[in-house]
Order: structure tokens, then sequence, then C-alpha cells
């Protein structure tokens, strides 16, 4: 069973092909610029002995179809193609950054739930409309396979109404759909599953803090398997200090820019998305580029440092009085798999709440599932790397052997 994953962006296709009997990787890449004047098409091509095979080069690819057709051509290539026959691919599961409360779980696209995620474009105006051209193209170029929906707010969809909604007007809820949704619910959903098997303990009796620490960056508390908090909110601006988001502010900070500072709604947009978090507080949004100017006595980088770990530890005991008792605390993406810096900072003064780091264990590299708690650690913790797309494609076989068992 061979399913191909696309995460489709305003100028730009993510793809991977997976062999869901083996669960492997084929090949992944993207294309990019698409619609300039010059295109870029990165293709790589993943070998039984773990040796990739990468090839980049520059194109034209006017639009969606354009792009996709192009890495069907790679995928098809007589040299190097992974597939003989587009047949070969029995789904493409796309990743959808917004279902609003409708869309709560992955599921077969077809025309009522493509009216749902329009309807959901208010919310999310910059990827669902992306995401909906992806699944347009993808219908016409693969009208064999199942395509399949998998939405990033779908796993914190269990959180409780006291928790999701804002103290403003009910309302605006009810007819404005204003409350908390979070975001990077497949790489949360991901890591806790790939925790409880580490642990031998199923998802359903495990208390969960997972921390996700890329450019952007959000916590979830997952309680008995269930999400019951995330960080991110209506937007993903909300929670954590991020590479270029500022996270939480007082809700007034608009107004006070408007007024003192005479910035337009749109430069105050641009301020707090793009400009702020760890790039407004020391010029760059590289963690690592923040570490080196830390040791090298960059007095603004050791505040960015401070600020960023501060929160992610607020968030950490918040989530712990939530939960009651924690079992496990994961640290995944980029930041969080690879800077053991961070993750001690982020855990260090934990030890009351049994949240205890081993030195040693945590500044050796690895590849898979590392434990990195102390032997006296009541919690458990663990750096896993992510993997959305092969959760994206895990999901889409669940849905095709569970029509093929009700056939």
């Amino acid at each position: 069973m061979k399913i191909l994953v696309i995460n489709s962006g305003s100028s730009s296709i993510k793809y991977q092909l997976f062999d869901m009997v083996h669960h492997t990787v084929l090949t992944s890449g993207i294309a990019e610029k698409i619609g300039e004047d010059e295109g870029l098409l990165t293709h790589e091509i993943y070998q039984s002995n773990e040796h990739t095979v990468k090839s980049v080069k520059t194109c034209t690819i006017t639009n969606h179809r354009v792009g996709l057709i192009r890495i069907v051509d790679l995928l098809l290539d007589q040299a190097d193609g992974v597939i003989r026959d587009i047949l070969e691919i029995s789904a493409v599961g796309h990743r959808v950054v917004h279902g609003g409360e409708t869309l709560h779980s992955p599921t077969v696209i077809d025309e009522k739930v493509i009216s749902a995620i329009k309807d959901n474009i208010p919310l999310a105006p910059l990827h669902n409309p992306s995401n909906l051209t992806g699944i347009e193209v993808a219908k016409s170029i693969f009208p064999h396979a199942l395509q399949v929906a998998v939405f990033d707010t779908a796993f914190h969809q269990t959180i409780p109404i006291k928790a999701f909604l804002y103290a403003i007007p009910f309302d605006m809820y009810e007819k404005g759909r204003i409350r908390k949704y979070g975001f990077h619910g497949t790489s949360h959903a991901y890591v806790a599953e790939r925790a409880a098997e580490y642990m031998g303990r199923p998802k359903g009796g495990l208390n969960l803090i997972t921390i996700h620490l890329g450019n952007g960056a959000s916590m979830a508390a997952v309680k008995n398997g269930e999400c019951i908090d995330t960080t991110m909110g209506f937007t993903p601006l909300a929670g954590l200090v991020m590479g270029t988001r500022c996270g939480d502010v007082d809700p007034a900070l608009p107004f006070f820019l408007a007024e003192n500072f005479g910035m337009s709604l749109q430069e105050i947009n641009t301020l707090l998305n793009k400009e702020s978090g760890l790039k407004g507080l020391c010029g760059t949004n590289d963690m690592r580029e923040v570490i080196t100017k830390y040791h090298q006595g960059d007095s603004r980088a050791k505040i960015a440092l401070d600020v960023y770990s501060y929160r992610i530890k607020k968030y950490i005991g918040a989530y712990f009085a939530i939960l009651g008792s924690l079992d496990c605390l994961v640290f995944t993406a980029g930041i969080g798999e690879n800077s053991a810096y961070i993750r001690n900072l982020c855990c260090s003064g934990l030890g009351q709440l049994g949240i205890e780091i081993d030195s040693e264990r945590n500044s050796k590299a690895g590849k898979g599932v590392r434990e990195i708690s102390s032997l006296s650690s009541i919690a458990t913790i663990l750096v896993i790397p992510t993997n959305e797309e092969f959760k994206i494609a895990e999901e889409t076989k669940k849905i095709i052997e569970l029509r093929r068992q009700k056939k």
C-alpha cells in the first residue's frame, strides 16, 4: 500500500511517498516558488541502506497543478522512479490546517468536507485556501486514489469548554466561532502515541505534556490519551515565545501600539507574527545563533533564552496542575529534538514536580526515541522526533482498512 502525503502551501507543495506495508519512506521533496519566474524542485529518494539520493533543479512551475505533475513525473522517472504506475498510489493524505469544530477527525474528502473546509477559511485565511488547492489538483491527477484530510486542529478537539472558551461575550463564540483551537495537533498526537509505545503502556492510561519546539512552538496537556489544553489559541500566535511570533501578550497591546506608535492593524499584525519572538528580542530567530551569541557574551541573547525557557517552564507547571500527575514529558521538533541546552533550561528546578533531567543522557545525540530523565525522576522525560507526514499516512491507512472491513 503506497500513500502520498501532501502539504500544499500558497507557493509550495511538500510531499512524501510511503510504503505503508513496510512503514518506510520511499521519497520526499518540495516544489517551491510556484507561480514565480523560476521554480525550485527538490526530490530525495530513500534507499534500503538508509542512503539517500537527492536532486535539486530549477524549472517553471506556473501553478499547483503543474507542480504536482512534475512531482508525479519524478515518482515515475524510468531511471530513479519509485513507482511504475500512478495506480500504485492507493491514497493521498492531505494536511489541512483548520478543521474548525465540524471537522475533528481524519476523514475521506467529499463535497461536504470541501464545503466545510471552505467554511473555515475565515479561521485560517492563509492556509485553508492553499490546502484546498492541493486537494482539487490531487483529485484531478489521482482520480483513482482515496483522498483523505487530516486536520492540524483535530487532536485538540477534546479540549473542554472551560479551557477553549474566551471570556468575551458568548455570542462571539456562537456567531463568530471565536475560541481556542490549537495547532500542531498532528505532531502532538504522533509523539503522544510514540511515548506510550516506548513506555509499554496504553495511551489511554497516561498523562503527558508534549512540547513542540520549532520556529513555531506549542505545548499540549494530554490526560488519559486526550488533549485537555494547548498553548496556541484562536490563531498560532498565542502561547510560547517562538522564532518570530510573540506568544502571549497583553490583549491591549495592539491598541497601545496604534495610539502611541501610529501603527496600522496590518503593521501590528506583521510585528507580532514576523518581527517578534526570538528575532524581536535579540535579532535572530535561529535558536542555534541565539545560543552561540549567548556564549559570546551577548546580553540580549541571554534575555531571549531566559524569556523563552521561562514561558515553557511556566506552562509545564500550569499543565501539571490541570493534569494532577505527570507520567511523561516529551520534547519534539527541531529545537526540542536537537538542543540539549534548551531542554535543560526548561526542566531545571522542577525536581519538586518529579521532573529531573540526566545531564549525560541529555547531552548525547541520537536517533529515534531517547530517554533523558534521571533515575530519580518520577516523570519520564523523552526526546521523540516528530513525523507529521507519517502520522497523516497512518491515519489515511486506517481509513482505507476500515472501508475494506465494511465491504
